[in-house]
C-alpha cells in the first residue's frame, strides 16, 4: 500500500489524480474527509482521516503501508508536523518515505533568508537520520502559482500580472509533471538515498510569462513591475493573512537576488516525462486565465 499525505493540497491532489488516471490503488491522508469529496469519483482511492501532527490519529492511515509520499502545508508548523510524522512512520515500520521538498536548487537560495527552505533542509536531515529509506523530490516554483486564483496570479479584470520581480528569470515546472515523476518513484526501486531536482523547460522573465499567456488565450496580458511594499499593501487589502504575505515576500525577495534560474530536465528524462512548456500549461488552463472559470 502507498500513502500520500497532504492529499487535498495542490501537489497532493495532482498525485492522487495521477493514480486515478492509471487505475492504481492509493491511500490518501486528509484532515477532513469533507474536503476530499472529489476523490469519491476515483474507485482506486482510499480516503483516510488523520493529522500528521497527532500520531494517535494515524493508525488506520499507516496500517499496511510500505511507502509514503510526504507532503504538508508550509503554512502550518511544517517542521514539527513532518518530523512528528517521520517518527510515527518509523514506529509503524514504514520502509520508504519520499519527501516532497521545497529545497529548491534552481536559484540557489540562502536558507537563512527564507524560512520554508530552512525548514525543508532540516526535515530532509531529520529523515536521513531516521533509519527509514528516503528519497527527496525537489521541484522548482510551480507554473500553477501564476493562475488567477493563486496569490501571485494575474488579475483577469485588468489583464495584468503585477509582481516585484524586476527582470529575474525563473524556471517554473508544471505540477502535473511532478505528479508523474512522483508516481514513478512510488512504483519503482533503486531511488533510496537519492535526490531528484526538477525545473520547467524554460527560464522565463515575467514579461515572457505574460507573453505566453497572451499567446495561449488570444488576449494581451501585461506584466507590471511593482515594489514589494506596494504589493504587500495590495495583498493586505485583499484580505490575505499577514503571515502568508511575509512568507511569500521572503520568497520573492530571495528569488529576485538570483536573476537567472537554471533549467534542469534530467529528472524528466530519467522517468520518461515530457516537460510541459509554459505556453502548453497556459493553453490547458486558458479558461482560468481568461476568467471564464473559477477554481473551487
Amino acid at each position: 500500500m502507498i500513502l500520500v499525505t497532504g492529499a487535498t493540497g495542490l501537489s497532493g491532489s495532482a498525485v492522487i489524480r495521477e493514480f486515478a488516471r492509471r487505475s492504481e490503488p492509493v491511500r490518501a491522508l486528509v484532515r477532513s474527509r469533507a474536503k476530499a469529496s472529489v476523490f469519491e469519483a476515483f474507485p482506486t482511492v482510499e480516503v483516510v482521516e488523520g493529522d500528521m501532527l497527532q500520531p494517535e490519529t494515524l493508525g488506520e492511515a499507516l496500517k499496511g503501508v510500505d511507502r509514503v509520499l510526504m507532503i504538508s502545508s508550509a503554512r502550518e508548523r511544517m517542521l514539527q508536523t513532518q518530523c512528528t510524522f517521520i517518527d510515527a512512520c518509523k514506529e509503524a515500520g514504514i520502509r520508504h518515505i519520499i519527501k516532497f521538498s521545497g529545497k529548491e536548487s534552481g536559484i540557489g537560495f540562502n536558507p537563512e533568508n527564507f524560512r520554508s527552505t530552512w525548514e525543508h533542509e532540516h526535515i530532509e536531515d531529520y529523515l536521513e537520520k531516521s533509519g527509514i529509506a528516503w528519497t527527496h523530490l525537489r521541484p522548482s516554483q510551480f507554473m500553477q502559482f501564476y493562475l488567477p486564483q493563486a496569490l501571485t496570479g494575474l488579475d483577469v479584470v485588468e489583464s495584468t500580472l503585477s509582481l516585484p520581480m524586476e527582470n529575474a528569470r525563473l524556471s517554473p515546472v508544471d505540477v502535473e509533471d511532478i505528479a508523474k515523476v512522483a508516481f514513478a518513484l512510488l512504483h519503482s526501486e533503486g531511488h533510496e538515498g537519492k535526490s531528484y531536482e526538477m525545473t520547467g523547460p524554460e527560464a522565463l522573465t515575467m514579461e515572457e510569462i505574460t507573453e505566453r499567456i497572451s499567446q495561449a488565450i488570444g488576449k494581451t496580458v501585461r506584466y507590471v513591475s511593482v515594489t514589494l511594499e506596494g504589493k504587500k499593501r495590495a495583498w493586505l487589502a485583499a484580505g490575505i493573512p499577514p503571515e502568508r504575505i511575509e512568507a511569500v515576500s521572503e520568497l520573492l525577495m530571495e528569488r529576485r537576488k538570483h536573476s537567472a534560474s537554471r533549467v534542469y530536465l534530467d529528472t524528466h528524462k530519467a522517468f520518461g516525462v515530457q516537460p510541459t512548456t509554459f505556453v502548453e500549461f497556459a493553453r490547458r488552463n486558458a479558461t482560468l486565465f481568461r476568467g471564464e472559470l473559477v477554481l473551487s
